[in-house]
């Protein structure tokens, strides 16, 4: 009995360390003591999260450009009242910015400025239009004078597309009814043309010649 005893304490005690190897395996396959690849989903879920940037949205719209075809082949180009009506009266302004060989077809742009453009050192209203930095404003007016005749537009597409061709396509014409008895173009596009005459338009024509007095 005893003898039976011993042997059988003996062998526990030799398969001791066996079973705790066991154990120790079995704990190291144990996934709940792992913490990292608990973690690992909620970083790739930071990490897929998108940036939201801010919408870039212009400030500044035009609203008026004015044009200048004279015989010389230049494009005189302002984007203020004061400076259009003095070179239509005087033929020429007092400070401009010139590119020469820039403008379609090779001509020279012309543009006129302000003081406050100089003080500025930047670019005019009117040079931010030509290089497509300053959008229309949905109320955009736009007038060319070339050959005695006054052709205005409702929308920058149709005048730059009047300044690279030199025609249009669809228009009112209101023959020695402008300043100093020059015609006028009302220039319209199938969209505008099927709501008759820019009455708008026409208004507006007179308007900026009546604020400038």
């Amino acid at each position: 009995m005893h003898s039976m005893h011993i042997i059988s304490l003996s062998r526990a005690l030799a398969l001791a360390p066996m079973l705790a190897v066991f154990g120790l395996a079995g704990c190291a396959s144990d996934p709940a003591v792992t913490p990292g690849a608990a973690a690992k989903p909620a970083a790739s879920a930071t990490a897929a999260a998108p940036v939201v940037q801010p919408a870039v949205v212009s400030a500044e719209a035009a609203r008026e450009l004015f044009i200048v075809l004279p015989e010389d082949e230049r494009i005189y180009v302002f984007g203020d009242t004061k400076n259009y009506f003095q070179y239509l009266e005087h033929s020429e302004v007092s400070l401009t910015r010139t590119r020469i060989g820039e403008g379609p077809g090779g001509r020279t742009l012309v543009f006129g400025i302000t003081n406050d453009d100089v003080k500025a050192n930047a670019p005019s209203l009117a040079e931010r239009v030509i290089d497509k930095k300053t959008p229309a404003s949905g109320d955009f007016h736009g007038e060319v004078f070339k050959d005695g005749r006054f052709y205005v537009f409702h929308t920058l597409k149709d005048m730059n597309d009047f300044i690279e061709h030199g025609e249009v396509a669809l228009a009112f014409t209101d023959i020695g009814a402008g300043p100093n008895g020059a015609s006028i173009v009302w220039v319209m596009n199938k969209e505008s043309m099927a709501k008759g005459r820019p009455t708008a338009t026409m208004e507006r024509f007179k308007a900026i010649r009546s604020a400038s007095k």
